[in-house]
C-alpha cells in the first residue's frame, strides 16, 4: 500500500445535530467500514451528545470502570466504542468529540504513537491559535501546562483507520468521581480537587463559547486539508441504527469484558 497525504483525499464535513449514544457508538463504526469500502470519502465528524454517558473501550472491563449506582443516580448511560482507550464521562454541552474516518493508506509505515500525533497535529494547531499551549503527550493525551485536556482512540477497520478524541470543554469533577471508579483511589485523600487538577477543560483555557472553538477547529483543518460540508445518508443511518439495537445496546457487548 503507498502512503498518501491529507490533501491526496476528499475530505467531508459532518456536523449536525445531538443523537444519542447509542447511535455514536453505531455511527462510527459504519461510518469508518464505509471509508474502508470507498463508499464514503474521508470524513470528519463531531459529536452532539443527546444525553450523558460513559462510554468505555473495546477492551476495558465494564466492573472495573464504572460505578452502576452512580450511573443510576445521575441518568447516565453507559455504551461501550469500538476503538480502545480509557473511559469517559460525558455530559451535552461539555465536550468537544470528534471522529476522523481515514484510510489506512494515510497512517501507512506509522507506528501507533507516530499515528496519533500525526493525525492530532490539526487540533493542536487550532488550540494553539486561541492561546492554548497544547501537545501531544503519548499514547493518546492532549495535554496543557495546566493540565490533560482530552484523550484519543483509535481502531483499524479493513482499510480504514478510526481516529476519534474527546476533549473536555467543561466538567463536573464530583459527578465524574461518582460514576467512573477509574482514578477513585488516587483522588480518595485529596478529593475532587484533584481531578479538577489533572483536568484542565477549554472552557477555563479560553473563557471562549463552545462553538467558537469548534468553529476554528474546523477552519484550519480546511486550511491545512480540504474539506467540504457532507452529511450523513440515509442508508449509513439506517444500517447504525440497527447495529445500535442489535449490537450495541446488547448486554452481551456490553459486559463481554466482565
Amino acid at each position: 500500500m503507498t502512503r498518501t497525504d491529507w490533501r491526496d483525499h476528499d475530505w467531508r464535513l459532518i456536523r449536525e445535530g445531538p443523537r444519542t449514544p447509542l447511535q455514536h457508538m453505531a455511527l462510527d463504526a459504519v461510518l469508518c467500514d464505509e471509508v474502508a469500502a470507498g463508499r464514503r470519502p474521508p470524513t470528519l465528524r463531531f459529536w452532539e451528545w443527546a444525553a450523558r454517558a460513559v462510554v468505555i473501550g473495546r477492551f476495558q472491563s465494564l466492573k472495573n470502570e464504572v460505578d452502576p449506582e452512580g450511573a443510576r443516580r445521575h441518568d447516565v448511560q453507559v455504551v461501550r466504542r469500538v476503538s480502545g482507550g480509557g473511559a469517559m464521562f460525558v455530559e451535552p454541552g461539555n465536550t468537544i468529540t470528534y471522529s476522523i474516518y481515514a484510510p489506512l493508506s494515510l497512517v501507512q509505515g506509522m507506528s501507533f504513537q507516530e499515528s496519533y500525533a500525526f493525525l492530532d497535529q490539526w487540533t493542536l494547531e487550532a488550540l494553539q491559535s486561541l492561546g492554548i499551549k497544547a501537545w501531544y503527550q503519548p499514547l493518546n493525551d492532549i495535554t496543557s501546562d495546566g493540565g490533560k485536556i482530552g484523550g484519543a482512540a483509535q481502531a483499524r477497520r479493513g482499510q480504514a483507520v478510526l481516529h476519534h478524541v474527546t476533549m473536555a470543554y467543561d466538567i463536573d469533577a464530583d459527578k465524574m468521581v461518582q460514576v467512573l471508579r477509574i482514578g477513585r483511589e488516587k483522588l480518595s485523600d485529596k478529593g475532587t480537587t484533584s481531578a479538577k487538577k489533572r483536568v484542565d477543560p477549554l472552557l477555563t483555557q479560553t473563557g471562549m463559547p463552545r462553538e467558537q472553538i469548534i468553529d476554528r477547529m474546523i477552519q484550519v483543518f480546511q486550511e491545512r486539508h480540504g474539506l467540504r460540508p457532507g452529511a450523513i445518508t440515509d442508508a449509513e443511518l439506517a444500517e447504525a441504527d440497527r447495529q445500535a439495537r442489535e449490537r450495541f445496546a446488547s448486554e452481551d457487548w456490553l459486559t463481554q469484558v466482565p
